[in-house]
């Protein structure tokens, strides 16, 4: 897979930063997947559709090794259709959506969360947009 989009944030990219990827899926089933990553290079999130089994997965690579998969039957990506993905996080969990709707919640593994600093998407698809921004930013109630 080639590497489309990548991000640094030494302040850390949880919780609070959203990450919302648009694109199309049109060959290659199961090549496409977003790494959040930690200061030193663990995967602390990974999250995969996979087309072939109609399944949404995440894990973290930790210590050199995968942990326990989960997965979600929520898969409302079509193989051949635009599709748009956000990931965001709170303070306890990763938060997928997927055309709108909410695939999945994963506990995070790592801490401390500011030690998340690097994002990547991953695909062999073609990516119409990728936009990562801090959530939650307001200029108060006057709007300015």
């Amino acid at each position: 897979m080639a590497l489309q989009f990548e991000a640094f944030h030494a302040g850390g990219l949880a919780p609070g930063w959203n990450l919302l990827v648009q694109g199309h899926s049109d060959s290659g089933e199961d090549q496409f997947e977003i790494n959040f990553l930690s200061e030193t290079g663990d995967i602390v999130f990974h999250i995969k559709p996979r087309f072939s089994s109609a399944t949404m997965v995440a894990n973290a690579f930790q210590g050199g090794r995968w942990g326990q998969e989960e997965a979600s039957s929520i898969f409302p990506l079509v193989l051949g259709e635009p599709f748009e993905m956000e990931v965001s996080s709170d303070a306890e969990h990763f938060h997928v959506h997927a055309q709108e709707h909410k695939v999945l919640q994963f506990a995070h593994r790592h801490r401390p969360l500011a030690a998340i600093t690097r994002v990547q998407v991953l695909s062999d698809h073609r990516l119409a947009q990728v936009e990562l921004a801090r959530k939650g930013l307001s200029w108060g109630a006057g709007g300015y």
